[in-house]
C-alpha cells in the first residue's frame, strides 16, 4: 500500500475549547478500580502523591518517608481517589442537589447526594468512573484531603513526615512533582465535562502555571496511552504534549 506523509500543523488549543469526549464505556466505578489496580498500574506500584508503594491486595507501605497521622488502618490501605472530586462535579447534577422521589432506602427515608446521582444519572456514572480523574493514594491522605481544593498554602508544615503535602483551611498544597499532572486532569475534566463548572477562573490561573512549571514525564504519558486503550477517550492535555507538544508539528504516516 502507498504511504504518504501528511504534513499537519496543530494549533495551540487552550483549555476552554472542547477537544474530545469524555468517558462513555465505564460506568462503574469498581470495574474501573479494578482495571486500574490490575492493568493501568499492573507494573507501578506508586502513590500519586508521597511515593508510597502498594501491592495487589491493597496494601500500601511507606518506605518513602509517610508518617500517618492517626489512623493507621487507612494509612496503610491504598484508595483510588478523584483529583477532581465527586463532590466538585457531582453538585452540577439536581440528583446530587435534590435527590429524586425514586431514591428511598429500604427503610422509606428519601436520600439525595452522591448516592442518588449514582442511582438515576448515566453521565455522573461516566464521571465517576473516568480512569483519567483517578489516582492511586494513601487512604488516610485521602480521608484529610477530602473535598478541599487546590492551591497554594504558606509556609512549609509537615503534617505527614517526609511528604511534601500541606492541608490548611480546605485546602491543599500538593507536591511540586505533580503539580503539572493535576493541572492536565483538571483541564482534562473541563473538556471533557463541560458545563459542570470543573475549573473556575481563579483555578484556571493556578493551574495554567502549574502546568508550565511541571511538564509531563514518561509515566504521565503512559498512563494516559493505557487508558485511553481500555477506556477510548484521550486526555488531550498530556497526550499533546507526548506526541510534540505545544501546537507543535507532527508527522502522520497514512
Amino acid at each position: 500500500m502507498r504511504r504518504f506523509l501528511v504534513f499537519v500543523v496543530v494549533a495551540l488549543l487552550g483549555p476552554s475549547i472542547a477537544l474530545s469526549g469524555g468517558n462513555e464505556s465505564i460506568q462503574s466505578f469498581s470495574k474501573a478500580e479494578n482495571i486500574l489496580l490490575k492493568q493501568i498500574y499492573a507494573d507501578r506500584d506508586q502513590t500519586f502523591y508521597c511515593g508510597s508503594t502498594f501491592n495487589s491486595g491493597k496494601q500500601v507501605f511507606h518506605a518513602a518517608g509517610y508518617v500517618p497521622v492517626k489512623d493507621n488502618k487507612r494509612a496503610n490501605l491504598l484508595v483510588w481517589e478523584h483529583v477532581v472530586p465527586a463532590h466538585v462535579f457531582g453538585q452540577s447534577f439536581k440528583e446530587w442537589r435534590e435527590g429524586d422521589p425514586t431514591c428511598v432506602d429500604s427503610k422509606g427515608n428519601v436520600f439525595k447526594g452522591r448516592k442518588c446521582a449514582e442511582k438515576l444519572n448515566k453521565q455522573f456514572r461516566y464521571m465517576q468512573a473516568d480512569m483519567h480523574n483517578l489516582v492511586p493514594a494513601i487512604g488516610e491522605l485521602s480521608d484529610q484531603r477530602s473535598s478541599s481544593s487546590f492551591a497554594m498554602i504558606p509556609g512549609e508544615e509537615r503534617r505527614f513526615g517526609l511528604c511534601d503535602m500541606e492541608i490548611a483551611n480546605q485546602k491543599i498544597e500538593p507536591p511540586e512533582d505533580v503539580r503539572g499532572d493535576i493541572a492536565r486532569i483538571y483541564f482534562y475534566m473541563s473538556d471533557a465535562y463541560p458545563e459542570r463548572g470543573i475549573v473556575s477562573v481563579k483555578n484556571r490561573k493556578l493551574f495554567d502555571a502549574w502546568d508550565k512549571q511541571d511538564p509531563v514525564d514518561e509515566w504521565e504519558c503512559e498512563k494516559e496511552r493505557r487508558v485511553r486503550a481500555i477506556q477510548g477517550n484521550e486526555n488531550f492535555f498530556v497526550n499533546r504534549r507526548c506526541l510534540g507538544g505545544y501546537g507543535g508539528v507532527f508527522w502522520f504516516p497514512l
